[in-house]
């Protein structure tokens, strides 16, 4: 989810929510600590410079029940990092720390609650390291009748 999707939904919400990709409920007395702007500088495992930038979300729990944070209050916190840090329209990871470590979580939105959504690792370089390509799957019912493997063919 970008930037901008979040600040449509908040438009329209009278209480913020986060979804685990569990199903867990992160608890409603949840705080936004920061709010900013990450680019993270890397080579790949082909030796390519790369660059990725993205809005980043904490979200910490803390036993503050009286607190709960509103979605005028998020808008305006996102408001001021945006002048801040003259943010983009970029994708938002959100960092969340449950029982034991912390998690960065890619967002989406079902309509009722914001979606922590796993976030997946891939090799950016496939050529370069002798990654196999997937090859198609045929099904043999979908070769006709003929016979592919005539006399003199050369195949047996």
């Amino acid at each position: 989810m970008k930037l901008s999707e979040i600040k449509n939904h908040l438009s329209t919400l009278k209480n913020i929510g986060f979804k685990l990709p569990n199903g867990e409920l992160v608890q409603p007395h949840f705080h936004v600590t920061e709010v900013g702007k990450i680019t993270k500088d890397f080579i790949d495992c082909g030796g390519k410079v790369r660059s990725e930038t993205v809005i980043n979300f904490q979200l910490w729990e803390e036993n503050d029940y009286d607190h709960r944070l509103h979605p005028e209050k998020l808008a305006q916190i996102i408001a001021v990092s945006e002048k801040m840090f003259k943010l983009e329209d970029l994708e938002i990871e959100v960092e969340y720390q449950g029982k034991e470590t912390i998690g960065k979580y890619n967002l989406d939105f079902d309509g009722t609650n914001f979606l922590l959504t796993s976030k997946l690792t891939a090799c950016l370089a496939e050529d370069a390291c002798g990654i196999p390509t997937k090859k198609p799957t045929i099904k043999i019912s979908d070769m006709g009748t003929t016979n592919a493997c005539e006399p003199n063919s050369g195949c047996c």
